[in-house]
């Protein structure tokens, strides 16, 4: 059926469908009186047919409907049109907490530990109206955006003094999160709802269910079989108390539980301040009675009322009958007077009914937005009641003007003379001085600035300096005031920044120097070696291996592969220079003439490495000698004349391709 945009109870227009229940289906709506978006759930068509089950969709708004608690969804109305069956509640902008475990798994204990106080204190209300819920688990608890726990779906939820497992003939609940006693079908009370609240704390804290199996039989028999692991066991990061609180609330023994919400809620406060504290307290049963009858409620009354009757009339047989005396008028004469006092209280009850029923209907007036003195004035002239409800602090509304009323302004809704309005009066913007939260731990901070009505934006970065977890910086200064309901901005460190080493191998060096700047690594130094067996030109060692984590801006050397390649080199030698040779001369018997005497040869030997280039003859006054050889690298160069070692030089191929003895 699409029921978007009907209007029910010319009053709420369905806008859209946001979810599905077990029995009923949620729309999201707009109240045209209160102008307001609320959640309506309309019974599902195949249960409308059936009268038990719209008992119990009615029951359901009969009993949530009598809780107002911040952590219980509201109910505003109920009601039916045709064969819809509607409750009108709370919109709440959240997520489940189911869905917040799926998504996220194990929660933080502390976190887990607020979310189950909130649980316990709606539920201590709850209980305190005489209603258990008899289904908590994760998926009927919603976190609102500011994280606040609110529990929904009383839609099993029934009057203590009928409590009973089954509503009209169905077992209720659902199976991963039952006590005991519900699984088998006994007496569930308010200690059946502290069993399930421990399941879902066990579930925060360790990212499952306590018991799990194929078949939703087989669970039902572990709640009632089995023991538990100990979540600590399962999460060593949780604390002592938190999981003695999860072991206490979830014993099979009702009698060994919290009695109450109120108990468990003490224990949670406390472990959040002592939280590897001893002070759970464990009850032992030491007594084993013999099995006996037991005698119900209806033989108790019974017993009781045959053993009375019988006494009186035995009291009666034993006592003669007496005459009537003075005692007796007396207590007639009383008797009468008696009456007639009845009597006239009757009727000054009648009359004072009657003359209530005599005041005129008047408009509520609107007070939102008066001051304290206008508020009273409109009140006395509309013949209503002025009275304080509360004061609060208000961003939005002045020191000393209305906030809210009860009843509300509703156009055209009226009421008695003499009734009573109360208000809501602002205190005005409440100013909080800031607190020094620099170099304490995230949770600690927060939980400081939260409980001065600050709201707390978290950024994390990496830090070298300070230890993950812990408050690098504020946006706001120490002791500067602020408005509640104002933002704080904290940076809180991720410690040491780590990154992981990536494959240079087989990269050439420019490849390989852009990896190593990408990863968040300094390259140290490039080092040149030659492998044949290897390709040229690529790296062939990396100082640090591949997939190694290390701390950011780590450094890093690597080996670049460099085959040298045959390069023709020349050897020139200055024969004359190298022997310091001068010339001779002499007087030519023909002419006369002095004339340069012909210098004589020696041997000229020319070595590169261990290979001979050059051996010839040459005269002793020869410049400019020439050798060409090919090589690769740095090559050892020498020279020999007459076989004796003249010089020695290394020549660097790759940077110079000549070299001169001289």
């Amino acid at each position: 059926m699409n029921l978007e945009g009907r209007l029910l109870g010319n009053r709420y227009e369905i806008i859209e469908k946001i979810g599905n229940g077990g029995m009923a289906t949620v729309y999201k709506a707009k109240c045209h009186i209160l102008n307001r978006y609320v959640a309506i759930k309309i019974l599902r068509d195949e249960f409308i047919t059936d009268d038990e089950f719209v008992k119990r969709f009615n029951a359901e708004a009969q009993a949530a409907a009598s809780l107002t608690h911040p952590n219980i969804v509201a109910i505003y109305d109920v009601g039916h049109e045709g064969d819809l069956y509607y409750i009108v509640m709370e919109l709440v902008k959240g997520k489940t907490l189911k869905e917040i475990i799926v998504e996220d798994g194990v929660l933080a204990w502390k976190w887990s530990v607020n979310v189950a106080i909130q649980i316990a204190s709606a539920l201590e209300t709850a209980h305190r109206n005489n209603i258990i819920h008899r289904d908590i688990k994760p998926h009927n608890i919603i976190i609102t955006e500011d994280g606040i726990a609110k529990v929904t779906d009383f839609g099993i939820a029934k009057a203590v003094s009928n409590s009973t497992i089954t509503a009209f003939g169905t077992t209720i609940g659902s199976v991963h999160y039952f006590s005991p006693e519900h699984a088998r079908g006994g007496f569930t009370d308010a200690k059946s709802d502290i069993y399930s609240l421990g399941v879902v704390l066990y579930e925060m804290l360790t990212g499952k269910v306590p018991f799990d199996a194929d078949t939703p039989v087989s669970v039902a028999l572990k709640h009632m079989q089995e023991k538990p692991v100990e979540p600590i066991v399962i999460n060593p990061s949780i604390p002592k108390a938190v999981n003695d609180i999860v072991m206490k609330a979830m014993q099979k023994d009702a009698n060994l539980r919290y009695a109450n919400a109120t108990e468990i809620l003490k224990d949670l406060s406390m472990a959040l301040k002592n939280p590897q504290g001893n002070f759970v307290i464990f009850n032992h049963n030491e007594n084993d009675f013999p099995t006996q009858k037991v005698p119900t409620v209806h033989e108790k009354i019974a017993d009781q009322t045959i053993t009375i009757t019988a006494h009186n009339r035995r009291k009666e047989d034993k006592e003669p009958k007496k005459k009537p005396n003075f005692i007796l008028q007396h207590k007639v004469a009383s008797s009468i007077i008696g009456i007639i006092l009845l009597f006239v209280i009757a009727f000054g009850i009648t009359f004072y009914v009657m003359k209530v029923g005599r005041l005129k209907d008047v408009q509520i007036p609107n007070l939102v937005g008066l001051s304290v003195q206008e508020a009273k004035t409109k009140l006395s002239e509309s013949n209503l009641v002025y009275e304080l409800l509360e004061e609060e602090y208000s961003a939005d509304v002045p020191l000393g003007y209305v906030i809210k009323q009860e009843p509300a302004f509703v156009e055209n809704y009226k009421i008695k003379e003499k009734n009573v309005i109360k208000v809501v009066v602002s205190k005005g913007q409440k100013i909080v001085e800031v607190p020094k939260v620099v170099g304490e731990e995230k949770d600690k901070a927060i939980e400081k600035l939260e409980a001065l009505e600050l709201k707390v934006e978290v950024e994390e970065e990496f830090n070298n300096k300070i230890q993950a977890g812990y408050v690098i910086s504020q946006d706001k200064e120490e002791k500067s005031q602020m408005k509640a309901g104002e933002t704080i901005k904290i940076v809180v460190s991720k410690g040491i920044e780590m990154v992981t080493v990536p494959n240079l191998l087989g990269k050439t060096e420019e490849e390989a120097k852009r990896e190593i700047e990408n990863a968040g690594l300094k390259l140290n130094t490039v080092i040149n070696e030659e492998d044949t067996s290897k390709e040229d030109e690529k790296v062939i060692k990396q100082s640090i291996d591949a997939g190694t984590s290390v701390e950011k801006d780590s450094s890093i050397t690597i080996t670049v592969n460099k085959i040298a390649k045959l390069i023709t080199g020349t050897v020139n030698v200055n024969l004359k220079s190298l022997l310091q040779y001068k010339d001779e001369t002499e007087v030519d018997n023909v002419t006369g003439e002095t004339v340069v005497k012909e210098a004589g040869k020696v041997k000229l030997k020319i070595v590169v490495g261990d290979d001979t280039i050059y051996s010839e003859s040459k005269k002793k006054n020869e410049t400019n000698i020439s050798v060409n050889f090919s090589g690769k690298g740095t090559v050892t160069i020498k020279v020999y004349v007459d076989d004796i070692l003249k010089g020695t030089k290394s020549l660097n191929l790759n940077s110079e391709t000549s070299i001169t003895f001289e």
